[in-house]
């Protein structure tokens, strides 16, 4: 199997911590990234206004906050899929 570097096409919030993302290998699946919310970077989005102001930074292909915070594709895509509606 070719190696390739996994993008994200598309992001939404869901509720709490869970986001529905589409990946550029045509998956889309909603995870909570809650465990992946450690360091200082990351304890801004704890406020989950500021949490729901996530978008895709059309250089990296990545899920991104206004304050810088990251996630890695690879990261997102290997966390289990959550049921998208409570």
């Amino acid at each position: 199997m070719e190696d390739r570097i996994l993008h994200v096409n598309g992001v939404r919030y869901v509720r709490d911590y869970i986001l529905e993302i589409d990946f550029d290998d045509g998956t889309t699946k909603a995870v909570n990234i809650e465990p992946l919310l450690t360091g200082p970077v990351f304890e801004p989005l704890k406020d989950k206004e500021m949490f729901s102001r996530i978008v895709v930074d059309p250089v990296s292909r990545t899920v991104v906050w206004p304050n810088g915070a990251d996630l890695a594709p690879e990261a997102l895509f290997q966390l289990p899929a959550v049921e998208r509606v409570a």
